[in-house]
């Protein structure tokens, strides 16, 4: 049995969401499976900057979760996601990983199980369920369970990404944020993110700028990342509705009424080139069916 296994990027908190909320994006990681004589052997895989192969390690542990053992096959990957850009290209790998293995073995774990053992991996929900399922998803952790539901958008919309050529790696965006938090900072994201559960479901993306606002990790990341700030203001001043660091960072995200996108791709262009950030600016389409798997005959 011959088949692939495509996932879709992604970006996390959009805002005010954080670690609870995320977006599949239309970039994509590609893992093909064939049958071998011998042996598991991979052909290439992500460059996750020097970290270990998140699809083999996805593939063993659906087999070990089943009870299984991997049949002899030859795994290929491309990947068109940039690593280490706030992008979920590690979510995106070990989601590959569990379905490869998962569908190699006969499907014997369902999406849920493949979703708890993603999120267990990653330590939170959100980059594994927009991978996994698509569209904008939520995420939480509960105490006996992961729970993800999608959020139906109300209205089109696209994202513009600007994409730094600079790495930006999540431990080092981790550090910077603190572990207490003011009260009037923790009451204000509570106000945005159901602000922007409510704009993106009902269609109001006019409140997309405020509800994007965030006072738990962006403030303190831009630190890291100086063009945050101003690539932000400079997107919503050319027409999108609201944007913000995407993940981790450095990439910002916009989103964007479809008619304005190449406007504001090229305000996010421009700006990059008058604070001299390498890096360019591209209009992605909301991935709402998530990982899909083909089978060839």
């Amino acid at each position: 049995m011959r088949f692939s296994v495509r996932v879709p990027a992604s970006s996390a908190n959009l805002g005010s969401g954080f670690d609870t909320l995320a977006v599949a994006l239309g970039l994509f990681t590609t893992v093909t499976v064939e049958p071998a004589q011998s042996n598991v052997v991979f052909d290439g895989g992500p460059d996750l900057a020097g970290g270990e192969n998140l699809i083999e390690q996805g593939m063993r542990l659906a087999a070990g979760t089943a009870g299984l053992a991997l049949p002899p096959c030859r795994v290929a990957v491309s990947s068109d996601i940039p690593v280490a850009r706030g992008l979920g290209s590690s979510a995106t790998a070990l989601v590959a990983g569990l379905l490869a293995g998962n569908h190699l073995l006969g499907e014997p774990l369902s999406r849920q199980q493949i979703f708890g053992l993603a999120t267990g991996i990653e330590g939170h929900g959100d980059n594994v369920s927009a991978s996994l399922f698509g569209g904008v998803t939520l995420s939480l952790i509960c105490a006996d369970r992961v729970v993800c539901r999608q959020i139906p958008l109300g209205g089109a919309l696209q994202v513009v990404l600007f994409v730094p050529d600079a790495f930006g790696l999540t431990a080092d965006a981790r550090a910077v944020v603190p572990t207490m938090i003011p009260r009037q900072d923790a009451v204000a994201n509570l106000g945005r993110c159901a602000l922007l559960l409510m704009s993106l479901m009902h269609g109001d993306f006019t409140l997309l700028g405020e509800a994007m606002q965030d006072t738990l990790h962006q403030p303190y990341r831009s630190k890291l990342f100086p063009h945050v700030a101003p690539m932000i203001e400079a997107a919503v001043g050319h027409g999108a509705f609201g944007a913000c660091l995407s993940g981790a960072g450095p990439s910002v995200l916009a989103f964007v009424d479809p008619e304005c996108a190449a406007h504001v791709a090229e305000a996010l262009n421009d700006e990059a080139g008058s604070r001299d950030v390498a890096g360019s600016a591209v209009v992605l389409d909301i991935v709402t069916e998530g990982a899909i798997i083909t089978d060839s005959i």
